[in-house]
């Protein structure tokens, strides 16, 4: 029989396999999608699929050449920290009041607005495009960062009321024994606490806007367009070119696999301390 020692090791490498294995499982279409943006169309198609094949950089050179990449990026950069910049700003002021100063009517305006989160975007598709188009807001920028902004900001309510709930309300009470205002309680007090938490939660909200494909799609052309859009354009009625379609995703996906991957102890510590329990 097995000791109590070799049952635990057992476990250990079993749940140590079993961490391995989802791992690959969640990473493979991320490895194909990049093996397949070096290929010619031709080995993107063939059966069964080549892990062995020449590389080539024409399906990155085919895509500068047909559009202008730096344009759909800063787009997209500018639309989505501006919309979590935004979003914060709303929300800190909002999570603060609905957290220390909560009434019995709190909970139900919580769950209302988490519940906004399940309507279908197709459902008020034609009142905000008949909106941006009577304010002149259609392919801008900010018909985006503020819908942006509005569609994430439930969540970051959500994530941030519960990291303010986490906070015993006797900081609170010793900061207004010294004389401390609403708005340094928020400042100087909070957020400092809050700082993982924040920088979690901005992490989220921004990951969702660069991810955001239907609005950008139904709200923009060509100035405002941002990386998603660029994707969907290689998308044709002659069907879908996957050596270029995995290239231009590759392009638009780096950029925040690589900031998540640096911000990835941040979020953690964000995670752990009360939004995931």
């Amino acid at each position: 029989m097995m000791t109590l020692k070799q049952s635990r090791r057992l476990q250990s490498v079993l749940l140590g396999t079993l961490s391995w294995a989802i791992a690959a499982l969640i990473f493979f279409p991320i490895f194909w999608m990049v093996l397949t943006s070096f290929k010619t169309e031709i080995d993107a198609f063939a059966t069964p699929p080549q892990f062995i094949f020449t590389p080539t950089l024409e399906n990155y050179l085919h895509i500068q050449e047909r559009s202008d990449y730096f344009h759909f990026a800063w787009n997209s950069i500018l639309i989505s920290f501006s919309a979590t910049l935004l979003c914060l700003l709303i929300a800190v002021p909002a999570a603060y009041s609905m957290a220390f100063f909560e009434t019995k009517r709190t909970k139900s305006t919580l769950l209302w607005m988490l519940s906004t989160k399940m309507l279908p975007p197709v459902g008020v598709l034609m009142p905000i495009y008949l909106l941006a188009k009577t304010f002149g807001l259609l392919d801008s920028r900010i018909a985006l960062i503020v819908i942006y902004t509005l569609i994430n900001l439930p969540i970051v309510v959500w994530m941030i009321y519960t990291y303010f709930k986490d906070i015993p309300g006797e900081i609170l009470e010793a900061s207004r024994l010294d004389g401390a205002t609403t708005r340094q309680e928020i400042f100087r007090v909070l957020i400092p606490i809050c700082k993982g938490g924040l920088a979690s939660t901005a992490l989220l909200s921004l990951i969702l806007c660069w991810n955001e494909a239907f609005w950008s799609l139904n709200l923009t052309s060509s100035n405002a367009a941002p990386l998603t859009a660029l994707i969907a354009s290689y998308s044709s009625p002659e069907g879908l070119f996957w050596a270029k379609l995995s290239a231009v995703s590759t392009l638009a996906c780096a950029p925040i696999l690589i900031f998540g991957w640096i911000s990835q102890k941040q979020l953690v510590r964000g995670l752990s301390f009360g939004a995931v329990k």
